[in-house]
C-alpha cells in the first residue's frame, strides 16, 4: 500500500489552483469542478464538497503542513514576492539547525506551507 494523494479543503477552488499553479509550477492532472487533483498528488477540494461527503463541519487551521523542497530558494522568493496577491508569511527564511534554508508561508486558506533548499545539494 502507498500513500497516493494528500487533500485539503478549500474556500475557493479557483483562488487554490491558481495559487498552486502559479507558486509551486503544479499542473491539473483532473478537474472534477469541486474537486482537483493536482501533480504531486495534492488534491484541492472546496469547503461545501467535503462537508457534503463527510457529514462534518471544515475546521480551518489543523496541525500539519505541505513541504516542498527547490533547487534555487532564492528564485522561488523573487516568484513569492511578484505573486499578484498577497501571500501570508509565518515565518521570513532562516538556517534550521541542520543547516537548511527554509521559509514558512500559509496559502489562501491558512494551511501551511514550508519551501526549502534541496537537502541533497
Amino acid at each position: 500500500m502507498r500513500l497516493k494523494n494528500y487533500l485539503i479543503v478549500v474556500k475557493d477552488i479557483e483562488r487554490s489552483r491558481q495559487f498552486y499553479q502559479e507558486l509551486f509550477d503544479m499542473t491539473v492532472l483532473k478537474d472534477f469542478g469541486e474537486n482537483v487533483i493536482l501533480s504531486g498528488g495534492l488534491v484541492l477540494q472546496e469547503r461545501g464538497q467535503w462537508e457534503q461527503l463527510t457529514g462534518k463541519e471544515c475546521v480551518p487551521g489543523y496541525d500539519g503542513e505541505l513541504f516542498f523542497e527547490t533547487g534555487n530558494l532564492d528564485a522561488f522568493l523573487q516568484k513569492l514576492d511578484a505573486y499578484s496577491a498577497p501571500v501570508t508569511i509565518l515565518r521570513e527564511v532562516r538556517v534550521n539547525s541542520w543547516g537548511r534554508r527554509a521559509v514558512l508561508l500559509a496559502d489562501p486558506d491558512g494551511h501551511v506551507i514550508e519551501v526549502a533548499d534541496d537537502y541533497s545539494k
